[in-house]
Parts: structure tokens; C-alpha cells; sequence
């Protein structure tokens, strides 16, 4: 995650949640979260656009994020 939040430093906001406060259990029940970690990328009117349980894969997030800043 700390190269993932580097590498999208200015271009998206990356929040680390803990499923066991009481935000962040809220937004797991909200998104769906089943497993922890868990990866939700939302866009910028807070629709979902990628969810993926486990180790998030950088590569497709970072390429996501760049398809989302060139909307």
C-alpha cells in the first residue's frame, strides 16, 4: 500500500480503513467488504469502479486511476 499511495500521490486519495472502527466497519457493509485487505476504488461521484479482495494489483489500479484523470 505505501508504494501504491506514493506512486498516486496528486492524482487520487488513498484512505486505509480498519473494518473493526466504527467508520470503518460502516463503509465495509456499504462497499461489500467480505475479506480484509480489500481494494474499492470509487471515481469521483463516489460510484465503484474496481473492487478487488486480497493484495491489490498496482499496475491495474494505477492504470485505472490514469483512465479516471483523463475523463
Amino acid at each position: 500500500m505505501d508504494g501504491l499511495e506514493r506512486s498516486l500521490d496528486g492524482q487520487a486519495q488513498v484512505l486505509r480503513l480498519s473494518v473493526m472502527d466504527n467508520v470503518g466497519g460502516q463503509l465495509a457493509m456499504r462497499y461489500g467488504v467480505r475479506s480484509v485487505p480489500t481494494f474499492v476504488l470509487l471515481d469521483g461521484a463516489g460510484q465503484v469502479v474496481f473492487k478487488q479482495a486480497g493484495m491489490p494489483d498496482r499496475a491495474k489500479i494505477e492504470s485505472l486511476v490514469a483512465d479516471l484523470a483523463s475523463r
